[in-house]
């Protein structure tokens, strides 16, 4: 008798924390985001399509796609590269490295773009050499590309790093007792085993980047059909009480960002 009363208690109090739980999500997460879509679509088809297809909004929606997809492919090389060294390398101040990592987690992303115009700006030092070489970084899209750099590093690094760290080192071994050289080793045996890690901080990544707002507006100049994103786009419609094109333009970066972040989701699953 006492078992089955633990038994229905167990189930209860499971019941209770599961619904909860989706309680809180529907509150925090799904409400927001059906009240955006419903508003969104309540417009109707043409109109979201005029809105989307204005020469200004469209510009901005493909420099967001385009910045985030030049900042993934670097931070795929970069992100690695760092999970390599984190956690195949013992060396004095790792664990600070490993701090400042995470580093960007922490700091607005506001005073993210507040450094980079300090340190690239056109009146600092560095910003007055690169000026000169005809590499200006702050006000460009150079400068959206470094800031979301910035604001994304950690997503690749903090996706493959614990896979390396639990990595069976036995296929390796047995690949250099048979000749085969580190990038053969590299590329062979432990990349098809990171790959599907990769793609999940990519995804990550690339959804991150597509909505930055904080770091981006310090460093992009908001200039039309130049340097002015997505985000920075909805911000100025809402401004400018056009709420129909903030939220035609806030429909495209929600679905872009989802059907990234399924899809690499599926893709890592299905790799195992």
């Amino acid at each position: 008798m006492s078992s089955t009363v633990a038994e229905r208690r167990t189930s209860f109090s499971g019941k209770l924390l599961r619904w909860s739980c989706l309680l809180y999500l529907g509150i925090v997460l799904v409400f927001p985001l059906t009240g955006v879509v419903v508003k969104a679509i309540s417009a109707g088809p043409s109109r979201i399509w005029a809105e989307i297809t204005n020469p200004f909004a469209w510009h901005a929606i493909m420099l967001s796609l385009g910045t985030a997809v030049v900042m993934v492919l670097i931070s795929v090389f970069t992100g690695t590269a760092t999970a390599w060294v984190l956690a195949r390398y013992e060396f004095p101040g790792k664990g600070l490295v490993n701090a400042l990592v995470d580093l960007p987690f922490a700091v607005p992303t506001i005073v993210t773009g507040l450094m980079l115009v300090a340190l690239f700006g056109p009146t600092s030092t560095l910003g007055v050499v690169l000026s000169g070489f005809g590499t200006p970084v702050i006000y460009e899209q150079s400068g959206i590309v470094l800031a979301l750099l910035f604001v994304c590093f950690p997503f690749v690094v903090r996706s493959v790093q614990p896979v390396l760290e639990n990595l069976d080192p036995a296929e390796e071994e047995a690949a250099a007792t048979m000749g085969a050289s580190r990038w053969m080793i590299f590329r062979r045996v432990t990349l098809p085993a990171l790959f599907p890690s990769i793609v999940s901080g990519a995804g990550l990544s690339f959804s991150r980047a597509l909505g930055e707002f904080g770091s981006v507006v310090m460093v992009a100049g908001n200039r039309p059909m130049s340097t002015k994103t997505a985000p920075l786009y909805v911000y100025g419609e809402v401004e400018g009480f056009n709420m129909e094109g903030a939220l035609a333009v806030s429909l495209v970066l929600l679905t872009c960002s989802l059907l990234s972040m399924i899809a690499a989701s599926k893709w890592a699953e299905r790799q195992g």
